[in-house]
């Protein structure tokens, strides 16, 4: 993440908007449709007798995708470009069909924080959110958090704590806060809270301040 450019809590008012929100453009429709497909594959009956003909119509539009994608470093570079991550990340970016995805805003306190509902493509015990997809959730919104507290850096530990299991079907309140900077060493801290305030996840980060290059 470009911290020079990137808002910061110092530079921008409570409230701005840190993530690529989701644009009427054919990309953001395209993967809004896929996301979608994703949750109905899970829903539906597994004896539908259609279901051969979806997967031969779905595997149409893979090859027709794949026809018109360009070299992978060649798509690296695109990607990096601009907004960077910010479209194309597994958490906020409205670019990949994984991506619930969370949009989250820079709050005056110092903290960011945002709102999503996670349905069955990220269950892990029933009815309940995967560990594994609260980590990975809370992992990035403590690296906007940390960009919002004017710096970024690589992590280089996670101190996750599960309170009790994170309930689907439900609005989250994902939040994450810069603490501190000692020396390359950042420490930064976030939780999953349910609507009416009970903390289900939270942790602790340590960030080291280093980048990858963006490939060019």
């Amino acid at each position: 993440m470009d911290v020079g450019t990137h808002p910061t809590a110092a530079t921008h008012p409570g409230g701005t908007v840190l993530t690529s929100a989701p644009q009427d453009v054919p990309v953001d429709r395209a993967t809004l449709a896929a996301r979608r497909v994703v949750d109905a594959l899970l829903r539906t009956d597994r004896n539908n007798a259609n279901l051969d003909r979806v997967a031969e119509e779905l595997n149409s539009i893979a090859d027709h995708l794949e026809e018109h994608a360009p070299e992978v470093a060649e798509r690296l570079i695109d990607m990096w470009n601009g907004e960077g991550v910010t479209r194309h990340d597994p958490v906020t970016g409205p670019e990949n069909a994984i991506a619930p995805p969370l949009v989250l805003e820079g709050l005056a306190d110092g903290s960011v924080q945002g709102v999503v509902t996670l349905t069955l493509p990220y269950q892990g015990p029933p009815g309940h959110v995967h560990g594994g997809v609260s980590a990975l959730i809370l992992d990035h919104v403590l690296g906007v958090a940390n960009a919002w507290g004017g710096t970024s850096g690589m992590t280089a530990q996670l101190s996750t704590r599960y309170h009790r299991p994170t309930p689907l079907f439900v609005p989250l309140t994902i939040s994450g806060k810069f603490i501190s900077k000692d020396g390359r060493k950042i420490k930064t801290v976030g939780e999953i809270k349910t609507a009416d305030g009970e903390v289900c996840v939270s942790v602790e980060g340590l960030f080291i301040d280093k980048t990858v290059p963006r490939p060019r």
